[in-house]
């Protein structure tokens, strides 16, 4: 009976080989639709050729002169400009609401955190258009609600372009903010108190810095994406707004495909660079408790 009863342990060894089995398909899933694309990328960069055929193909570096355009060079500094702006705006808020959510006495905090990121899971196209229908002159809303027309509407500007990015993105900054708020320790909040701390004191001293893990990691979800991005730019910028996304869509579109390469790899070690660099020196928010502490040098607390 004792035998009977003794539950079956299985060996580590033989768990990491079934996870290992398992994990297969994905990885040859990964090698051919993302590994194997950036090789050829990769290729493309040092070859002149027409199209992707070999034949003709010489090597050549005149592919990087892409680089020096004027074109390309006000895409970059437009990408950087917006994703930035929008990082910002999408710590700012996202931790706004993060922080109502956290500090609430709702029981339900899960199921309206789940409805906050709902429309993240809807195609970013069909969202995108919906934007664009309210942001132009005669809009669904004047339509449903009878309303007077007001303006020319904001589409093909730059804040249509700015408030898409950060609908868009926010929902990936509020996620990782309130999971780092939800791992504090109501005990330091309660020792912050018995030491006489006011709560803002609480928040700067003891909410904030623990949970600044969860901004850098929310930073990271939303500055990748729009530094890269082309949809957002494409559709609500109307056309008159260039990023570094457009301009490789339509490289590979005109079957530009080493220029576009060029800049899809510049894009591509941007991104590994900026990850690498926040992983170096960024473990646990401590390049956000760097800057507190040189505020607190400042401000009277």
């Amino acid at each position: 009976m004792q035998k009977a009863n003794q539950k079956r342990v299985i060996p580590a060894h033989q768990v990491s080989h079934r996870l290992d089995r398992m994990a297969k398909p994905y990885l040859y899933w990964l090698y051919a639709f993302a590994v194997v694309p950036m090789i050829v990328m990769f290729l493309l960069m040092f070859v002149h050729s027409e199209g992707i055929r070999f034949e003709g193909m010489s090597f050549s570096v005149s592919n990087f002169a892409i680089i020096t355009e004027n074109s390309t060079i006000v895409a970059f500094w437009n990408s950087i400009k917006f994703a930035v702006l929008t990082t910002a705006l999408c710590a700012f808020f996202g931790y706004l609401v993060a922080y109502c959510l956290y500090q609430s006495k709702l029981k339900n905090k899960y199921m309206i955190l789940l409805l906050l990121i709902l429309p993240s899971w809807t195609n970013i196209l069909l969202r995108i258009n919906a934007l664009a229908s309210v942001f132009k002159p005669n809009n669904i809303l004047q339509d449903i609600f009878n309303l007077p027309a007001v303006g020319e509407g904001i589409i093909g500007t730059d804040w249509a372009v700015l408030l898409g990015m950060v609908f868009t993105y926010l929902p990936f900054m509020i996620m990782p903010i309130y999971t780092s708020l939800e791992k504090i320790d109501p005990l330091l909040h309660e020792a912050a108190l018995d030491l006489g701390m006011t709560d803002f004191k609480k928040f700067w001293k003891v909410t904030f810095p623990l949970s600044s893990k969860g901004i850098v990691s929310g930073s990271i979800m939303v500055l990748l994406p729009c530094m890269s991005g082309f949809a957002i730019p494409q559709i609500l910028g109307d056309g008159n707004i260039l990023l570094i996304g457009n301009i490789i869509e339509q490289s590979f579109k005109n079957m530009s495909y080493n220029q576009g390469s060029v800049l899809a790899i510049v894009i591509l070690v941007i991104i590994l660079g900026a990850i690498l660099i926040i992983n170096k020196t960024d473990k646990e928010g401590s390049t956000l408790l760097w800057w507190m502490k040189k505020l607190k040098r400042n401000i009277i607390l």
